[in-house]
């Protein structure tokens, strides 16, 4: 039995190397730079008026969907601001030196061009369900935009099967191992009370997640910023030298010491956009999910919403973790056999801010992980949804939160493994519509700016579409 798992696991590693390798890689950016270079740098000139938008009191109220733009927003990014922000972030720069973290800049900049193509179509094409509620995506843009329901039953089933890995199990086992590690409290505690707080979340559907996430994700995201921030500034003689060693290792490829593997620019490119993608989840498909339900009249305005999710996500709080690792020195120490992933992130807050620094970690990666179960549990949701109707909702969220329960006391090295080929499966049909599809981004983009960026009434016809059930 064991040489059959220790097999099946190998097969696994190949495979998840295979969909993650170079050629992956290069499809996801180069589709971002695509986008960027059809919408003329849209995510540089109107990123300080999407911010604004993103946190404006004012919200689309009267137009159709479920949540407003802000819930939408931080539902998004209670799926994206997750584990990978503390330990992908160090794996980064681990295996690839300070100048990943340079890497991961770009891809975020770039992929802010996908966010928001993503995210227009997402609205452009979804749909009202039986139930009245909002239901949106790729499998949605794949049906109706390009009529490739073949592709679109492969997405919903990739991320299907992927949310029960990356989004449930594997995130519960992060909870509550941190605090048994910290606290001593048994697994099964923590367990039902993790599967308590989900359950009774997820089964109000997308309105209760937003109105959660709302408040969750702004508080945890601001708790590790503002920390990572008071390391930065007791060392700030060092950010400048930080910023010059992850610029420098970027381009020159200079070799990095203590053990850290990976010296050239092709090191540091590869790990920096791979973790960078895993961290903000441009092209993969799955923010999208949550856009659908925005309520909004033009589709352009909730894609601005949404870009800024890979600017928070990314250039904000992946910075943090960076810099800190940079600055003090702790990147000098990191060894993949011994010390790397959130080891290495929480000894860095742990020298640069001795007493609290460990505990702010601990804290964030509870509050990442819990987001991203809440997050993706409306993305899987929706997944299922489209494979077996709206009738199997109740059944998909009871399981949801039992698998929150069994994730908390097991390990999941194979249901990572998985799950991790099953989310970056999920990419390929999403950017074929992406890529296909980039037309009527760029001309739904074109109405926006030409009819302005105040709110206009509903039914006034602007470009929302909505159809029959899917069911």
């Amino acid at each position: 039995m064991q040489g059959f798992v220790d097999g099946l696991a190998a097969l696994l590693d190949a495979a998840s190397d295979l969909v993650w390798g170079p050629p992956m890689l290069v499809l996801i950016v180069g589709t971002g730079l695509f986008l960027t270079i059809r919408l003329r740098g849209l995510q540089f000139r109107e990123l300080g008026y999407a911010l604004r938008l993103a946190f404006s009191r004012r919200q689309d109220h009267r137009s159709e969907g479920d949540i407003n733009h802000f819930q939408a927003l931080t539902t998004a990014l209670a799926g994206t601001v997750g584990t990978g922000n503390i330990a992908g972030v160090a794996t980064a720069v681990t295996l690839g030196g300070p100048g990943a973290v340079f890497w991961m800049w770009v891809t975020a900049l770039v992929g802010m061009a996908t966010k928001y193509a993503e995210a227009i179509l997402a609205v452009a094409y979804r749909v009202r369900n039986a139930r009245g509620e909002m239901a949106g995506g790729p499998m949605y843009v794949l049906e109706r935009g390009l009529g490739q329901r073949w592709l679109a039953v492969l997405f919903a089933l990739f991320g299907a099967l992927a949310g029960f890995g990356i989004g449930n199990t594997v995130q519960a086992y992060e909870v509550t191992n941190n605090i048994q590690q910290y606290w001593g409290v048994p697994s099964w505690i923590t367990g039902v009370v993790l599967a308590g707080m989900t359950g009774l979340v997820v089964i109000g559907g997308i309105k209760a997640i937003g109105r959660v996430t709302a408040f969750l994700v702004p508080f945890m995201a601001l708790f590790y910023v503002i920390g990572g921030l008071v390391i930065l500034v007791r060392h700030i003689e060092a950010v400048p030298g930080a910023i010059a060693l992850i610029l420098g290792h970027a381009l020159t490829g200079e070799a990095v010491g203590g053990g850290v593997v990976g010296a050239g620019v092709r090191e540091a490119i590869r790990w920096g956009v791979a973790r960078g993608v895993f961290s903000n989840e441009a092209g993969l498909g799955s923010a999208p999910i949550a856009a659908a339900a925005a309520k909004t009249d033009i589709p352009a305005r909730q894609a601005l919403v949404s870009m800024t999710g890979t600017f928070i996500d990314t250039i904000v709080v992946c910075s943090i973790t960076g810099l800190v690792i940079v600055a003090t020195g702790m990147w000098q120490q990191a060894d993949p056999a011994t010390l790397t992933g959130a080891q290495l992130t929480t000894r860095a807050f742990e020298m640069g801010l001795p007493g609290p620094g460990g505990l702010i970690v601990v804290i964030g990666l509870i509050l990442f992980a819990y987001s991203t179960i809440l997050g993706w549990a409306y993305y899987g949701e929706k997944c299922f949804e489209y494979l077996f109707g709206t009738r199997a909702i109740t059944v998909y969220r009871v399981l949801w939160t039992v698998g929150v329960f069994a994730g908390s006391v097991a390990t999941f090295g194979l249901v990572w493994d998985f799950a991790d080929v099953m989310n970056g499966l999920m990419a390929v049909p999403n950017l074929i519509s992406l890529l296909a599809l980039s037309g009527v981004v760029v001309r739904e983009t074109r109405r926006f700016f030409e009819v302005g960026r105040e709110p206009v009434v509903p039914g006034s016809g602007q470009p929302v579409t909505t159809g029959a059930s899917g069911d």
